[in-house]
């Protein structure tokens, strides 16, 4: 489920990723329901401590119990620096695990972090008796450390499927004074190495939340720019959210007509004539330009656009 762009069927569409608490079978129904490509049940920052363990026997009745309506189904661990990680991973992967699609993993700082949640994971799968590697990783960049190794992290393990970039936590872990509305303009450099350090490994990769989220504005001049700058998706923290980042990640008609031309015209020139580059429209278009493209068609797919 790597965003492969030579391969349609490999392209997992994650445009919006909604997290909501684990604690509240309430919240993730309706978070189940909702127009999310992937739901993320929260054990981390969206339980207190004294509610945690209780939070896990009710995960594991929302992955077993719900509608999710072919989304990703995934759920959010504790770090793997705290006393929680190891039993949020057994006790529910052991009992959930044939509905579960993802682990989140917070905190990431090394290579070594998604190792050791990549190890424990292949071990229940042979336990429980899942292929090994079915349940995939996704893990949050969030300190200064995480960004300056997100390479060997993003090249780390063949089950990570995407890195997400956390701009609360990495804020907190840098020493700003608040996230602030224009968080590209202060946290470009590390929303940029994140996307490359992606990109070089070939998987996903997901912008982090806005907090403004009585701000349909706000969400959507975040959601376009990180659209503009290579992010496959967005993290959303309300069910209001998710239409704004969906509509910013969805190729339009416009954009669909072009993909399919260009993509034909490459085709075509490469059988009739040989040539690699060509004009599209006053523009140059070489294979260079390919990839983009066939993700574009590819989400049209996967939504049924086409």
């Amino acid at each position: 489920m790597s965003a492969s762009l030579d391969n349609n069927d490999a392209i997992t569409v994650r445009r919006s990723e909604l997290a909501c608490p684990a604690h509240s079978l309430k919240m993730m129904t309706k978070a189940a329901a909702s127009e999310a490509d992937e739901v993320i049940f929260d054990l981390e920052d969206g339980c207190a401590p004294s509610r945690k363990a209780a939070a896990r026997k009710t995960l594991v009745e929302a992955f077993t119990t719900l509608d999710f309506r072919g989304k990703i189904r995934a759920f959010r661990t504790n770090g793997i620096h705290t006393k929680f990680f190891y039993r949020d991973v057994i006790d529910v992967v052991e009992a959930a695990g044939r509905n579960i699609d993802v682990v989140v993993v917070p905190k990431v700082q090394d290579a070594a972090d998604v190792l050791f949640a990549d190890r424990l994971l292949t071990q229940i799968e042979q336990n429980i008796g899942l292929p090994v590697g079915r349940i995939r990783l996704e893990v949050l960049i969030e300190s200064a450390k995480g960004v300056l190794h997100a390479e060997q992290i993003a090249a780390s393990a063949p089950r990570l499927a995407g890195l997400i970039f956390g701009v609360v936590d990495y804020a907190g872990n840098i020493g700003a004074r608040d996230t602030v509305r224009e968080q590209f303009a202060l946290y470009h450099y590390p929303k940029a190495k994140t996307v490359a350090a992606a990109r070089a490994a070939g998987i996903d990769v997901v912008d982090g939340v806005t907090l403004q989220f009585r701000d349909p504005k706000q969400c959507e001049h975040d959601a376009h720019s990180a659209a503009q700058m290579g992010f496959d998706g967005k993290w959303a923290i309300h069910p209001d959210q998710v239409p704004v980042i969906n509509r910013a990640f969805t190729p339009s008609q416009e954009e669909i007509t072009r993909a399919r031309e260009i993509i034909d015209l490459y085709e075509h020139s490469d059988v009739d004539s040989g040539v690699g580059a060509m004009v599209y429209k006053d523009e140059m278009v070489d294979a260079a330009s390919l990839p983009a493209e066939r993700k574009k068609l590819a989400i049209a797919r996967k939504i049924g656009l086409v």
